[in-house]
């Protein structure tokens, strides 16, 4: 039953893995502060692209709208509908959150597979899609926990607690790192998905012509948008969870 100390080592744990590398990286030193500037450069990119858009999608918006109206309108029906499907009627407040999660993770995962970052050459190491590094997806994991203990908090207070003595006392401590064990699901899915796709297709290019991988990096498009679309949906899935009180 040491339930506190299993819970303080799994996140830990998660802490831990935030100084998981992979090749060479590039630094920047702030204070007494090393951060990942190749992360940070690429994530300032695609914020740049999503401020951009939702600049042009808000800026003229015609009663008959245009295709590109048209387009932003059908992205956030998209994130509305899967918002309502996965909370249920109170989705409303959690649209923007599940919609910035979904909309960073899709960008994020195909500027790495579009964008030829590995043009541009660094001091120490490589650009690649923010998403490629274990740190960016425990930074997108990590208010997601927050999200679903403050959705469970804000409607049933301090009675959000008794989820974890359901169905008999005896699962508390599995209960309890269950919600642990959340963020670590979500960081190493998506970190491992983008890394892998990545260096895949890094391979088959250093090994045979050009064009063959081309089918493969087709793929990439395809596997990034359903790993946002996945972690969308689970961070909408324990929302949702957290709010009704059942598993």
């Amino acid at each position: 039953m040491n339930v506190l100390p299993c819970s303080i080592n799994t996140l830990k744990r998660l802490y831990d893995i935030s100084g998981v590398e992979v090749g060479q990286h590039f630094y920047w030193q702030i204070g007494g502060f090393q951060v990942h500037a190749q992360v940070l450069i690429t994530s300032w990119f695609v914020i740049a692209i999503l401020l951009g858009s939702a600049t042009i999608a808000v800026r003229n918006p015609q009663t008959i709208p245009t295709d590109g109206q048209n387009f932003f309108e059908y992205v956030l029906e998209f994130i509305r509908d899967l918002s309502k499907t996965q909370i249920g009627e109170e989705y409303g407040p959690w649209v923007p959150f599940i919609g910035t999660m979904f909309l960073f993770i899709f960008v994020s995962n195909w500027s790495g597979a579009l964008l030829p970052w590995k043009i541009i050459q660094l001091p120490h190491g490589e650009l690649a899609a923010p998403t490629n590094d274990i740190n960016t997806t425990v930074a997108l994991a990590l208010p997601t926990s927050i999200a679903y203990f403050y959705a469970g908090l804000t409607k049933k207070g301090l009675g959000y607690f008794g989820k974890y003595i359901q169905p008999t006392p005896i699962l508390l401590p599995i209960n309890i790192l269950e919600d642990f064990t959340k963020p670590l699901s979500l960081s190493f899915r998506l970190f491992g998905n983008i890394l892998a796709d990545e260096l895949v297709v890094v391979v088959l290019v250093s090994l045979v012509p050009s064009v063959v991988p081309i089918p493969v990096m087709f793929l990439g498009l395809f596997t990034s948008g359903i790993q946002a679309l996945i972690f969308a949906t689970l961070a909408a899935a324990y929302i949702g969870e957290s709010m009704e009180g059942h598993h």
